[in-house]
Parts: C-alpha cells; structure tokens; sequence
C-alpha cells in the first residue's frame, strides 16, 4: 500500500523552540504552512484540539477552501460537543472540501486538561464515550431515515441528518493511545490508530494490540497504523546530531521562558502514551536506526516528541523500518515548523515513496509484504 505522509496544521508559528510571534490564530501563516505542506507532498494536515487553543473545524475550512489537493485531519474532543451535532459539522466540512476530510477523535489522557471544558469523567469512562460517539457519528453519516438512541452516554430520539459527507461510506475515523481502554475503543472503530513514535520493539508490540483488539471486536479488517515523529535532518551525520543538541537546548531556553503548553504536564503524566515515551527516554538517548529520545523526556513526554536525527537518507531509512513493521501513515513535524515541513518534503518523502514503491513491487511480485524484524532494523 502507498505511504501517506501527515504534517501539522499550526494555526502560529509558536512550538516548543521559540514562542509564537502574533495571534493564536494568525490566518496568513496558517495558510502559508498549509500550501507548503499540499506543495512538498505532503498527504495530510492535523488540526489540533486544546481547550484554549483555535476551533480545529472552521480553521480546516479555511484551508480547504484555499488547498486544492491537501487532506484534512481535524482532532476533535467529544466532550465538547454533541455526536448529532458534530456529525453534521464534519459532514459539512467535507463537502467543503470535496472529500479530503478525516477525522481524529480524542479521549483525552488529562483530567485537568479535560475539567478546563467541564469534562469530569474518569479516564476509561471517557473512552467508552467515545466509542459510543463515534459509533453515533458513522451512524449519523450513512443513516438517511431517522432514528432513537439510547444509550450510556447519549440519548436522542427521531433524529435524522439532511447532511452527508462527500466520501462514501463516511469519512475515515483516525483515533490513538496506548492504554487496554484505548486499544478496545479504537481496535473497535478506528480507520486509522495513531501511536507516538517508540522503538520499534515496541511499536511492533502495539501494532499487535491494535490488530487483537480489533479482532476480539469482532472485525474483518485491521486499522492502518500511523506512527509520528519529530525529524531532524541535516545534510550529514555530524551536522544533524548538532542540530539536535542544539534543539534541545532550544527547548530547555524556551522552557525557562514560561510553559511549553497548558494541555500538558512536564511531569507526571496521567496518558499511558506519554508515560510510555518517558520510559523508552529514561532506558536511552538512542535506538534502532536513528531514534532520539531528548526531546521527549525534556517536554514530559507531551505528544509527538521523538526525534528521528540524521541525514535525509537516514530519516527515510529509519521510517522505512516502521513502514516494514506494518506502519503507512507517516506523521512528521520539525521544530521550525514551516522551514522544517519544506526540507522533509523536499528531501525526505522523496525517498520514501520511491523506496516503498520498490517494495510493494516486490510484494506484488512474491505475494507478500516483506516484513523486517525489529532486531534487524537498526
């Protein structure tokens, strides 16, 4: 199957290196990293969700409106919204954008994070919500006669949507976490898992509780996994690790300058995801090919806070080592974010694609995948 590639819709030019210049939602560069992204070849963009931050949904129809051929993943809480009214506000947006939405539902792995919106449920009753959201908004989707529910966290009755996504049967459901609760919920009703990126032992590790959850579900199909990662690429070997240091250092100054982000706690963290990137950090700096682990620790493991270091041929190959694992959805965001989009797209998924394209020959042509075993990766 081709790889896709996932970059970050940032709605300002903030991240954990340099504080952001203007709004929360400054409407050129939004625009500006979007094109950069639909120009260097990228797949798709994430819409991120924090409490405070800019609604993902109108801005995603911002750009839509001004892309041509760039995908959309918008994050979305189900806390924060009613499933009949979300359905609708999703199926809208794809018709807006002629079919290239997608849509990534969060549990949320933070009380405090998720009280700031009146959230007060317990973890694993947030992802038994969302499984019932999500089941909810499909049925919205697909369903033209109207319809009761009653269920845990829902109740409607003779509901009926005048609203259908371009995309048939519905737009693809992206969903992540690294907890049993998690794996159930999306190995369940995901299109799409999402993982943070580890090394790739364990990632093979959660690749087969996705695929397990899935079956115990009942399922036919298995999730597409994606698995994202901080790049930091160079021209060469030494050039890139002292890229990284000193991206490190840049995160510890801006650290010292006030808070990296309210959605997530330096310490502690409540997320089985990030608590797992803490780990993989506090067993070593370095594993398998090219994975870098800093960035995570100095950040409390927050998100997406892995670097992949090295030359461009290095990063690809190292991707490409997920990719073997069973991985094709690639999510990748630098730390400049608009000059870091432009180089990976530039220099990297180049590589990739090519790369793949040999193997999906050789798949065709043996009747299978080639798989690569985690002890040989690196």
């Amino acid at each position: 199957m081709p790889v896709e590639f996932l970059g970050i819709a940032a709605t300002n030019d903030g991240s954990e290196v340099t504080p952001r210049s203007g709004a929360s939602f400054d409407k050129a560069y939004t625009l500006k990293l979007a094109r950069a992204h639909e120009e260097y070849g990228w797949d798709r963009v994430l819409f991120a969700y924090g409490s405070g931050s800019p609604d993902p949904s109108p801005a995603a129809a911002y750009v839509a409106a001004r892309t041509e051929t760039l995908q959309i993943l918008v994050a979305h809480r189900p806390n924060v919204s009613y499933p009949t009214f979300a359905a609708k506000t999703f199926a809208t947006l794809d018709r807006i954008s002629d079919g290239r939405l997608a849509v990534h539902f969060i549990t949320g792995g933070n009380d405090h994070e998720q009280g700031r919106e009146g959230d007060t449920l317990a973890k694993d009753e947030r992802y038994d919500r969302t499984r019932e959201y999500i089941r909810l908004v499909k049925k919205i989707w697909t369903t033209h006669e109207p319809f009761d529910h009653e269920g845990t966290h829902y109740r409607f009755h003779d509901f009926v949507s005048d609203t259908f996504p371009v995309q048939q049967p519905h737009p693809q459901v992206s969903f992540g976490g690294s907890s049993a609760a998690a794996y159930a919920a999306g190995g369940a009703e995901a299109d799409i898992y999402c993982l943070w990126g580890e090394p790739l032992a364990q990632t093979a590790e959660q690749i087969a509780s996705v695929r397990a959850a899935a079956q115990a579900a009942g399922r036919s199909d298995v999730p597409r996994i994606q698995v994202a990662f901080r790049p930091i690429i160079a021209p060469t070997e030494e050039l890139a690790w002292e890229k990284a240091h000193r991206t490190l250092e840049r995160i510890r100054a801006r650290k010292a300058g006030g808070p990296l982000s309210r959605r997530h706690p330096l310490t502690n963290p409540q997320n089985a995801g990030s608590q797992r990137l803490l780990a993989v950090a506090a067993g070593g700096e370095r594993h398998d090919r090219a994975l870098w682990t800093p960035t995570a620790a100095e950040t409390g493991g927050a998100g997406n806070s892995t670097a992949l270091v090295g030359t461009p041929e290095t990063v690809a190959q190292a991707l490409l080592d997920y990719y073997d694992l069973g991985v094709d959805i690639l999510s990748a965001r630098g730390y400049d974010l608009l000059d870091d989009a432009i180089d990976f797209g530039r220099y990297v998924i180049p590589i990739v694609r090519e790369e793949v394209a040999k193997r999906d020959a050789e798949r065709a042509a043996t009747g299978g995948r080639p798989e690569l075993s985690p002890a040989s990766a690196g």
